[in-house]
């Protein structure tokens, strides 16, 4: 089994007194030499009662866990990161919010759909203290689909910012006509085939979503193969991995970096701290 020095040191610790019983504990020194020369009182251990010792394990590693999240955010506020923020973004929320949370997504991830989700509640729980950017971190290697959309999202944005936002809250409310179906699949007689015939089928969904704001198409797509557009996402990538975030969604809550959909728990305890900073 392969354990952080952490911890093992930490699982060991309790297995030692566990079975030495009541007293003072080992220090850390002695407790390595102990499990070093005797590793078999660790096995006999897990072997007596493995539910435990799993039990145990699980209670380390969600401990580590969080003291590891607890530094970085630490080191989060200390240097936070700066991304650029320009006056051609879609925000969601009060445009001179205290706390500014970047948010680098994905449109086809499972994920970015739950922590788009998120950053709903988080708006709703703080009215005129958050805002919202969206920044574009489509993995293409993955997810076929997800550049196609932050060019046609972008492209909304250029015509009206307002539109853009409504585009991607459908979007991810309906992430599912994003993704391989059965019928894409049948009567294809290749992979080459079947991609074809599945992004067709996004294409007209994504139309739809684009009439359904009242806008034209054509003249949307028109914009989405831009340079311009092209250049902004790439900008937004690049920032993205400058920033550590290999995969997504990760956040930038005023430079303090979240990285993965956590709960709104997470981002409250760090827009919390902004906000008493401030007063």
């Amino acid at each position: 089994m392969n354990f952080s020095k952490s911890i093992f040191s930490k699982v060991a610790m309790v297995t030692v007194m566990g079975l030495l019983g009541a007293g003072c504990a080992p220090s850390a020194p002695q407790l390595q030499k102990v499990m070093e020369e005797h590793p078999e009182i660790l096995y006999a251990a897990m072997k007596k009662d493995p539910a435990k010792f799993i039990d145990v394990v699980n209670e380390v590693a969600e401990a580590a866990k969080g003291q590891k999240e607890q530094q970085q955010f630490e080191e989060g506020f200390k240097n936070p990161q700066i991304p650029e923020i320009t006056d051609n973004r879609t925000i969601d929320g009060a445009k001179d919010a205290p706390v500014t949370v970047v948010e680098y997504s994905d449109f086809q991830c499972p994920y970015c759909q739950r922590g788009h989700a998120t950053m709903g509640e988080l708006l709703a729980a703080y009215p005129g203290k958050v805002r919202v950017i969206f920044k574009n971190y489509p993995i293409e290697r993955i997810h076929p689909q997800a550049m196609k959309v932050s060019k046609l999202y972008e492209a909304i944005g250029i015509k009206d910012r307002e539109k853009a936002s409504k585009f991607k809250h459908e979007i991810f409310a309906n992430q599912e006509i994003l993704n391989p179906t059965d019928a894409d699949q049948k009567s294809a007689k290749s992979r080459e085939a079947m991609m074809a015939k599945y992004s067709a089928r996004v294409d007209a969904e994504l139309d739809k979503v684009i009439k359904g704001l009242g806008l034209n198409p054509g003249e949307i797509k028109k914009i989405s193969e831009t340079e311009e557009v092209a250049a902004l996402i790439k900008k937004d990538q690049e920032e993205a991995q400058k920033f550590g975030f290999s995969g997504t969604p990760g956040y930038l809550v005023n430079g303090v970096a979240i990285r993965g959909a956590y709960p709104i728990d997470t981002f409250k305890q760090v827009v919390d701290r902004h906000l008493a900073a401030k007063k």
